[in-house]
């Protein structure tokens, strides 16, 4: 493993762990973490998940991004970008790999800017979205969540307190969880991770929904949900799945029935080995030559 800088500006720097495989001229998967968009590291890919994919020939690059709410959602698309545009300008001068063959993979809110990728200008070959979403828009991302009502409430004061006055890059689910169910509790979660008003500003929200920006060159994307997510609904898959079909794009959901949210830590449960089984699958049609 190799520790490498993406992107560098006043103010912060922005790291990527590559992974190599024996394969030369090898595809690579970038891997965007989850986290609400408010913590989470590259470190919280599993050496198991780092394995299956270096042992079926992937190289993998997983990211760090700027995080919500000290930077607003435009700025992480813009990192995200970045990534990509690093390993295609950067990536073939330091490892054995082909830039041209980049699928895209994350889990909940990596899941969410993984879609994303699929309406930038440099545009992985495939996408893989495990519990994420395509509309932010929608009430169950900007009404308060019946499931996060049922937990002590977080004091907005002790909320203000867990954001920075710095850049954030990298920060741990203690305390910023308190930040996420916050923000779910109150119906805040768009609005701070945005810098918009999702309800008095809809048209604007859109334009950071995949689900609202297909075009007839999304790349083809497999998505894997549970039926029993309560952070994002099952329904989220569904929709962004129906959303690709009806534009004629290949798309493909697994379901994982009475699968929770980050279903996939249970690695060696047959139901998930049989989920990630496919996924190597359709990363191999997608990434060979």
């Amino acid at each position: 493993m190799k520790t490498v800088i993406y992107k560098e500006e006043a103010g912060y720097e922005l790291k990527a762990d590559f992974h190599e495989t024996d394969r030369e001229n090898a595809p690579v998967v970038v891997y965007i973490h989850g986290g609400g968009l408010l913590w989470g590291t590259r470190k919280e890919l599993t050496a198991e998940m780092i394995q299956l994919y270096t042992d079926n020939g992937f190289a993998v690059f997983s990211i760090d991004y700027r995080l919500a709410p000290e930077t607003k959602l435009s700025g992480i698309i813009d990192d995200v970008q970045d990534a990509l545009n690093w390993i295609k300008s950067e990536g073939r001068n330091q490892f054995s790999i082909d830039p041209d063959r980049i699928a895209v993979i994350g889990g909940s809110a990596g899941g969410f800017l993984a879609l994303t990728t699929g309406t930038l200008s440099n545009k992985p070959r495939a996408i893989v979205s495990f519990y994420g979403y395509g509309d932010i828009g929608a009430n169950w991302a900007t009404s308060p969540n019946s499931y996060y009502l049922q937990k002590d409430r977080v004091p907005k004061e002790m909320a203000d307190q867990l954001v920075s006055n710095q850049i954030i890059t990298e920060a741990s689910i203690q305390p910023r969880f308190l930040l996420y169910l916050y923000a779910r509790q109150t119906g805040e979660w768009i609005q701070n991770v945005t810098g918009v008003n999702p309800i008095m500003n809809k048209e604007e929200i859109q334009k950071y929904s995949p689900i609202h920006n297909i075009t007839n060159e999304y790349p083809p994307t497999l998505f894997l949900h549970g039926t029993k997510d309560i952070d994002v609904p099952y329904e989220q898959s569904v929709f962004m799945r129906g959303a690709l079909v009806k534009e004629g794009i290949e798309a493909k959901l697994i379901t994982i029935q009475n699968g929770e949210h980050v279903f996939d830590k249970d690695f060696h449960n047959p139901t998930v080995q049989n989920a990630l089984k496919q996924v190597i699958e359709f990363l191999q049609a997608h990434l060979s030559k």
